[in-house]
């Protein structure tokens, strides 16, 4: 059977890509936390929420709601979370219950959601609903809650079993649940399935008869009651787990399209055949390696280790000895280490970046002997370890948190996140897989590397992605980007080829390391690089300008003359008998249009002063012609046109309360900051296009490194002449206008090259030079309305030659598959706004430039609308 998030891509597929991202409420992106950016995946997370919840036919009607979100971990589970309370207090829900498996991720959790003070604080500092602002509470029972904030319960599934089983005086009790409607909020989820599985160990046991129970019985107090399920682990290959969340998983976001998404590090498994310190040795220095990277891309971020020990008894005494090799460590030790590693190592690329930037060995092993001491390590063997430290394993990527290295056995496997982990040195060489089948611990050492494969923000350059993977290719004439090491994991282990063959399956098998990975030199062909157009042509693209606003001056005419619309509660009650025959009574409900600046001016203010958006400064940067709040207030221009249907008794709309009046006004600059928010533009797309040389460009080749999970239709990655399907297979070496070795593209871009390959003579017939140029992050354009950046796949070249006149047109090409045709609209857009809007300063005689841009190459829709533009051309 088709399970719940299947029928949702279904849908998704049918009516567009941003199906459910367009149905993500502004309040929501507004209220979180500004420096957590929404990533698509995100969006879609909440957008299918927001359809489930409004407009999805088979929703269960008058019975409680339970949704699962099945999500990689580090995927961003708990602002997902902070995203859902928000939409649900908007629905009129106050009440929240959180509940985990464990105390250790409680204290995390409200850290992330009480705390303004944590960098991890998922909220915006205020939150302002509909003009109001809301606090979130702790509580300890609903009883005490405040009707106009977001209160939370937080407890571990034991405590709150055990408190509804022995009740406490204002502690929960059963009747908080039967008088309130509840948000449940479950977060690693997967330990909420005992009663559903088979086979139980005793453990499974006894929570089926308790709090197991306890969950159903609250979830079923309330047919208004909500459960919003979280986890990265359910097992959905059982049969009963997968028929239990059958109508439940709305969103499935594995670890494998994080990874490919370039959300997470890549896994790198180091073996060395060495003692465990040695080991340990050579992460530090890997460790201090990416510290200096950093600094010398000017970014403090603070590498962290994990030395992971079988029992806790071996993990205290390693400590010991690596505290005891830190302090007696010298040149010489380094040294030793250093003629050990092999040329072409990470750990040799380490030394050669130390010498290169003139540390020596001795300054070396100073600051690692400092940044390593024993008050920089933390031991976290016991229940009691984790519970204390937590706010401080929470903590780790804070400038403040000096911790470099932590030891522990099992105790982080779940609700530590870390982003700054880049190395996990195993200390044991055991296996305990049987027949062939990965072992209980290796799959939780797999599931450790996965919690540390968490993408460590970082960016140097305005436009790069701040949560993203970036430096995955790199020119072939040059080392890869020194940052590279920075985007990567290290699991350092024994030399043990059994044991690294299953840890190799696990990662596989859990999505954290592709099947197979291939590296793949992108070459200029050496015949194109002789030619003049390469040597003496040019590129025209244009920049990224800020906008400056000057032409901006007032609201737009859409948001004065939008119909606006309040509703001031009747107050009215009636009494009905049931079974006696009585008439009900209407209430008589009148409605009246009012400007609002009708209202006063202190109205106006004190709403205006609710709202963060129309902060004078931030009305200045949208309106720079703006004078003063009062004219914002007044002018037609801004608020002095604009009107409010008012609906309410007569009586009331005759003598309208100050009160109505306010929540009339904060309403509607509700609706306007949303809109402002959602149209708001800081950059612009130059319409002039300057010329580049292509030889600048095209300078150095590329290296693509491309994974395959072993999608059996993946064509990115596999050459146009190597691919099995017939109809695109192309020898490429001996096609001259093709100005690369070969074609890894996907299959749109084959069809593309495949379809050029037909109409060359065509082209060759008019033109005097055709060439075809992939852009493999060689250029970039941008959006002329808003400036976002755009790599358009290939860009064709025609140099026709006339008597007096030598001409050249740039044509920039983008294949683009079925499900992304609605998705990137705006380049189609920007694309076919190329030809008549670019400026170009024809300062050479005799040659002029011009620059097109042609419809989406789609293969099903290509004879319609890239075709007749395309053959336009010739």
């Amino acid at each position: 059977m088709t399970m719940l998030h299947e029928k949702f891509t279904n849908y998704k597929d049918m009516a567009g890509q941003d199906a459910f991202s367009n149905l993500v409420p502004q309040y929501i992106i507004d209220n979180l936390n500004p420096n957590f950016a929404i990533r698509p995946y995100q969006e879609e997370a909440f957008g299918r929420f927001e359809y489930y919840f409004d407009t999805y036919p088979n929703k269960p009607k008058n019975q409680p709601l339970n949704v699962l979100y099945h999500m990689a971990t580090g995927s961003g589970k708990t602002l997902i979370m902070a995203g859902e309370i928000l939409t649900l207090y908007k629905r009129g829900y106050r009440n929240f219950l959180f509940f985990v498996n464990s105390t250790n991720i409680i204290k995390k959790t409200k850290e992330n959601f009480l705390n303004k003070a944590s960098t991890k604080y998922l909220f915006k500092d205020e939150i302002n609903i509909d003009g109001e602002l809301i606090n979130v509470r702790e509580v300890d029972n609903f009883a005490s809650a405040n009707p106009d904030d977001i209160n939370i319960v937080f407890t571990t599934i034991q405590g709150l079993h055990s408190v509804m089983s022995h009740p406490k005086e204002n502690a929960l009790s059963l009747e908080d649940f039967e008088d309130n409607k509840i948000v449940l909020i479950s977060d690693e989820a997967h330990h909420i399935n005992a009663e559903t599985k088979k086979k139980k160990t005793n453990d499974e046991l006894l929570s089926v008869v308790s709090w197991e129970n306890t969950i159903k019985d609250i979830f079923n107090s309330n047919t208004e009651n909500i459960m919003l399920e979280y986890t990265a682990t359910a097992d959905l290959t059982a049969p009963e787990i997968k028929d239990k969340y059958q109508d439940v998983l709305l969103f499935d976001y594995p670890l494998k399209q994080f990874r490919q998404d370039l959300y997470s590090k890549e896994v790198k498994v180091l073996q060395a055949d060495s003692e465990p310190l040695d080991r340990a040795l050579q992460a530090v220095i890997l460790s201090q390696y990416r510290r200096k990277v950093f600094e010398k891309n000017k970014l403090i971020i603070k590498p962290v280790i994990l030395f992971k020990s079988k029992i806790i008894k071996d993990s205290q005494s390693f400590h010991k000895e690596f505290i005891q090799a830190i302090e007696g460590l010298d040149e010489t030790v380094l040294d030793k280490i250093k003629n050990l590693s092999v040329n072409g190592s990470v750990l040799r690329k380490a030394f050669d970046f130390f010498q290169t930037n003139n540390k020596s060995l001795e300054t070396l092993a100073l600051e690692l002997k400092e940044d390593f001491s024993i008050e920089k390590t933390l031991e976290v063997n016991s229940k009691d370890h984790v519970e204390s430290q937590q706010l401080l394993l929470n903590s780790l990527e804070d400038q403040s948190n000096e911790i470099r290295a932590i030891f522990a056995v099992d105790k982080l496997n779940e609700g530590w996140d870390v982003l700054n982990l880049f190395d996990i040195v195993r200390l044991y060489d055991t296996r305990d897989s049987k027949a062939n089948k990965v072992g209980k611990t290796t799959l939780q050492e797999a599931q450790l590397i996965g919690r540390g494969a968490r993408y460590c923000p970082f960016k140097v350059d305005d436009e790069q992605p701040l949560y993203q993977r970036k430096y995955d290719t790199f020119n072939d004439n040059e080392e890869e980007h020194e940052l590279k090491i920075c985007e990567e994991l290290y699991y350092h282990s024994a030399h043990n080829p059994k044991y690294i063959q299953e840890l190799n399956q696990a990662l596989q098998e859990l999505g954290i390391k592709a099947k197979t990975s291939r590296e793949l030199s992108l070459k200029l062909k050496d015949d194109f690089k002789k030619t003049n157009f390469y040597n003496n042509g040019f590129l025209y693209v244009n920049k990224r300008l800020p906008y400056d606003r000057e032409d901006v001056v007032g609201l737009d005419s859409s948001l004065i003359n939008t119909d606006y619309s309040y509703s001031v509660k009747t107050g009215t009650s009636s009494t009905l008998t049931v079974f006696e025959q009585s008439s009900i009574q209407n209430i008589d409900v009148k409605r009246r249009v009012f400007k609002i600046s009708d209202f006063g001016s202190h109205i106006i203010r004190k709403a205006l002063a609710s709202n963060p958006a129309f902060k004078f400064r931030e009305l200045v940067y949208l309106f720079p012609k703006l004078k003063s709040l009062d004219e914002f207030i007044t002018s037609t221009s801004y608020l002095g046109n604009i009107k409010v249907s008012i609906s309410g008794r007569e009586d009331v709309l005759d003598y309208l309360p100050q009160i109505e009046k306010l929540n009339a006004v904060k309403k509607v600059i509700a609706q306007i900051s949303e809109k402002l928010k959602q149209d708001r533009i800081d950059f612009k797309g130059s319409t002039e296009f300057k010329a580049e040389f292509i030889r600048r460009l095209y300078e150095n080749d590329k290296v693509l490194n491309i994974v395959n999970d072993g999608l059996t239709d993946q064509e990115f990655g596999l050459g146009q002449n190597e691919t099995t399907k017939k109809e695109l297979q192309l020898d490429l070496s001996n096609r001259d206008w093709f100005v690369f070795n070969d074609n890894y593209g996907t299959t749109e871009e084959k069809y593309l090259v495949r379809y050029i390959d037909e109409m060359i003579s065509d082209l060759q017939k008019k033109y005097d030079e055709v060439y075809l140029l992939r852009n493999e992050k060689h250029f970039k354009l941008y959006s002329f309305d808003d400036g976002k950046a755009f790599e358009p796949d290939f860009v064709l070249l025609l140099n026709q030659k006339r008597e007096n006149l030598e001409i050249t047109y740039q044509v920039f090409i983008e294949p683009k598959g079925s499900q992304l045709l609605d998705k990137d609209k705006w380049k189609q857009d920007f694309l076919m706004e190329l030809k008549s809007k670019h400026k170009i300063d024809q300062v050479w005689h005799g040659k002029e430039f011009i620059i097109w841009g042609l419809p989406f190459y789609n293969y099903s829709t290509a004879n319609t609308d890239f075709k007749p533009e395309f053959e336009s051309l010739i």
